[in-house]
């Protein structure tokens, strides 16, 4: 719409009240505050117990002769080199990494076991089993000194290991995906060594008062005895009561409220869409187009390095007759390939929020566009310093050790500490220019009403971000793993999940689907819904680091829980598909986000399978001891993220560039090709790969052995490099007939991006109510202020309280 036309529909617009009205009952204030203040206080508890009961970090570890072995310090240095080298992007230590490489405190566990029991041999002890199982799960730990006191077998262990790791790391070829000689001082060595043998001895030593381990006899071991727990069993099975009690509860309440709560369609009788190119754009809606561009480009640089990552399992030392290793090694591809799922899926929510903040407010503030470019260069820069740094990290350049700029962090926290905290100081900046946008409108609403809720959730995406800074590459391993899981998990699947469904619901009042009154209903249920489960649930990822047994008591019941509001979003998805199509029939005008509901739509699905399925398979107790870190929690990762969160970001972006794009170059062929190529190529990567891998693997890790199924010799083996193989069509399928297709039209967002002619627009308004007899505009459209309702207001009567 010309800014002409703007204007004729704006002198319509009805005053707005000096405040609106809370738009629903105080009761589902209550319910929210209820459930986050048990939720946090909970957290709070698990917090302190983290601190104060977590497995111990000795101060010196000495032999029988009382000379020491290695010190905390060399503990400390082991693991920042762990880190810094993108070792745990290969590998994983207590369960948590990559899956390319073993697990090391499994490892180290099995090869100081089995050097233990060779020791005992070659004394005369003729059947040393019982005796190996004593000597490692005695605990010699001296609270009041900090010392812990190893066996001479197991020194000796600890200098064969570092041997072994020695010969392993300083390998001079690339036959292990890493680059010739990863590491090679002998120091850094014998703390790498450290930290692997303090990890293991955590895994088996008896925790004080108790008959298992620390790490609630993880990992599997029958050289030491380590055995699944009577907490693991049985929290599992109370996890699946936890979660058929709340089914069942769920289908009672839907039963009993469904025609009140969820997506329901509002009873407009008649409306017009406002097409694209009708609508006027402000100039930060046009700047988010070069937002998209770069969103765009990162999903390809990603979906590249994750095909390239793949190749690794099927072929690892051959990539097409290329020594990939040598310029890309494994461990800096999935470092990238992980920095970037995150990166392009949160900056297509940045520009989301700002192009639809001036349609929320009905303004936009002078020279945001400005600020809009500024976010997007400190994105660049954020983006560039980030694969640099750690770069350099992985490859060992000298001058680069232990500098703010280059050492990476935990896993999905790989950033170097300076590009992660400007991040976060980018993430309060977009809120900022969030809030500026919306000032005004903010002002004149209840502080529980959409504008509020909208900035509210936006502003959790910076907050809780910034817990991942607690944890710092020193940091107890411990400590370390329960703030990284509170972005990994909290910030992911709680807080950017409510924000995902803030602006869905947005959009849809946008566009006339819903009623505002539902929509905010359902943005209180999410809350309700997800931090019932999602906030203690966080828990279910420490079940094995080191934490008090009732992190996994509470993590492993309230993550079942999780489950409940996945279930509703699935029984919801067909009313949630079909609210375009039933306002369509009722428009003039076509409905012109087909593609980009479709995408939402399809985030329900994976929400459903992905995060839901996928992940409860793997966060019971049980099934958890034997396959963490195997190909199911890969097959749950790429389920999740890219299934929920990149989905989202692709339809968020389709959404925007359908009003950017002017309508003769809007490529609706190449929309519906990369939906299809996205979803089906995700399909296939998860159901013809990763899920078989994973079921595989988790038999033979049951039947075999933990350790065995971690090793490279069964990963390679050639019934898995069929499967691994057989990935290849979904890749090829997703990445050109998918990710292509979407950089095309983010591309034509830049290049043929309509002209921003106002500041202006009428707030909440993408369509137009219209009756048989309503006068018409100079446009041709239906002027609101002539039929019997005026939506182009900012205050409807379900705002105030009312009911439909």
């Amino acid at each position: 719409m010309s800014s002409e036309g703007i204007a004729v529909t704006d002198q319509f617009l009805e005053p707005a009240p000096s405040k609106a009205e809370l738009a629903i009952s105080k009761g589902w204030v209550q319910g929210v505050a209820l459930v986050m203040v048990f939720g946090f206080l909970i957290m709070g508890m698990l917090a302190a117990r983290t601190y104060s009961d977590s497995m111990p970090q000795p101060q010196r570890v000495v032999g029988p002769d009382g000379q020491t072995l290695y010190t905390e310090q060399d503990i400390t240095a082991g693991q920042q080199i762990f880190l810094r080298r993108g070792l745990q992007q290969y590998g994983s230590v207590m369960g948590h990494g990559g899956y390319l490489g073993p697990d090391y405190t499994a490892e180290y566990l099995r090869l100081s076991a089995d050097h233990v029991g060779q020791e005992l041999r070659d004394a005369g002890v003729q059947d040393p089993t019982a005796a190996v199982v004593e000597m490692m799960r005695t605990n010699r730990y001296d609270e009041a000194t900090g010392t812990l006191q190893f066996t001479a077998e197991q020194v000796s262990a600890f200098e064969k290991i570092r041997d072994y790791y020695a010969d392993f790391f300083g390998t001079d070829s690339t036959e292990y995906g890493l680059i010739p000689q990863v590491i090679t001082d002998p120091q850094e060595i014998k703390e790498l060594t450290a930290f692997f043998s303090w990890t293991a001895w955590a895994s088996a030593a008896q925790r004080d008062g108790h008959s298992y381990s620390y790490t609630n006899n993880w990992p599997p071991e029958h050289r030491v005895n380590n055995t699944p727990t009577a907490d693991i069993l049985v929290w599992s099975a109370m996890s699946l009561i936890a979660l058929l009690a709340g089914l069942g509860a769920l289908f009672a309440l839907y039963g009993r409220w469904s025609r009140k709560i969820g997506w329901h369609a509002t009873e407009t009788p008649s409306l017009r869409f406002r097409q694209p190119g009708e609508v006027a754009i402000t100039p930060s809606q046009k700047a988010t187009a070069w937002f998209f561009l770069v969103v765009a480009v990162l999903f390809l640089g990603q979906a590249i390095l994750g095909g390239a990552i793949e190749h690794y399992r099927a072929e690892l030392s051959n990539f097409f007759g290329l020594d990939l290793a040598q310029i890309l090694p494994f461990n800096l591809a999935r470092t990238w390939h992980v920095q970037l799922s995150l990166l392009w899926t949160a900056a297509s929510f940045l520009a989301a929020g700002i192009f639809l903040a001036p349609i929320i407010s009905g303004r936009e503030p002078r020279r945001q566009s400005w600020l809009t470019y500024g976010l997007l260069g400190a994105l660049f820069v954020v983006v560039a310093g980030t694969l640099i740094g750690t770069a350099l990290s992985t490859f060992g350049v000298d001058w680069a050790k232990g500098s703010i700029f280059f050492d990476q962090q935990w896993e999905y926290l790989d950033l170097p500490r300076f590009w992660q905290a400007l991040l976060v100081i980018g993430l309060f900046l977009w809120m900022a220019i969030i809030f500026r946008a919306i000032r005004s409108r903010l002002k004149t609403e209840s502080k529980l009403n959409m504008p509020w809720l909208f900035f509210y959730a936006g502003l959790a995406i910076p907050a809780f971000y910034a817990v991942g800074m607690l944890a710092g590459t020193e940091t107890h391993l411990t400590v370390a793993e329960f703030w990284r899981f509170w972005v990994v998990h909290l910030w992911v699947e709680d807080f950017l999940e409510l924000f995902t469904t803030v602006m869905v619901a947005y959009i849809f009042v946008m566009l006339g689907v819903v009623r505002r009154k539902i929509a905010i209903q359902l943005i209180f249920l999410d809350v309700i819904l997800y931090s019932m489960g999602g906030v203690i649930g966080t828990m279910h990822h420490l079940y094995f680091s080191g934490t008090p047994v009732e992190h996994m008591a509470l993590g492993a019941f309230f993550s079942a829980l999780e489950v409940i509001p996945l279930t509703f979003l699935t029984v919801e998805a067909w009313t949630f598909l079909q609210l375009g199509s039933r306002q369509q029939s009722r428009s003039s005008a076509p409905f012109p986000h087909r593609w980009a509901v479709m995408f939402l739509v399809a985030v329900g699905f994976w929400n459903f399978v992905g995060a839901g399925i996928f992940g409860f398979l793997i966060n019971l107790p049980i099934v958890s001891y034997y396959q963490i870190g195997t190909a199911l929690t890969a097959n749950h990762a790429h389920g999740a993220m890219m299934g929920v969160y990149g989905m989202l970001a692709v339809g968020l972006a389709l959404f925007a560039l359908r009003y950017i794009i002017p309508p003769q170059r809007w490529p609706e062929k190449l929309a519906k090709l990369s939906f299809w190529s996205l979803n089906i190529g995700l399909a296939w990567m998860v159901f013809a790969t990763l899920l078989p891998l994973g079921v595989l693997q988790l038999w033979h890790s049951v039947n075999d052995g933990y350790y065995e199924a971690r090793t490279l010799n069964y990963i390679t083996q050639s019934g898995n490099v069929v499967l691994e193989w057989l990935r290849m069509p979904g890749d090829f399928l997703f990445i050109l007939g998918g990710v292509l297709p979407f950089l095309w039209i983010a591309w034509l967002g830049v290049r043929y991006g309509i002209k921003a002619t106002t500041h202006t627009l009428p707030a909440e308004t993408l369509f137009v109510e219209e009756h048989a007899h309503a006068e018409e505009d100079r446009t041709g459209m239906a002027v609101p202020g002539r039929s019997r309702y005026a939506s182009d207001r900012r205050v409807t009567p379900d705002e105030s309280g009312e009911g439909p």
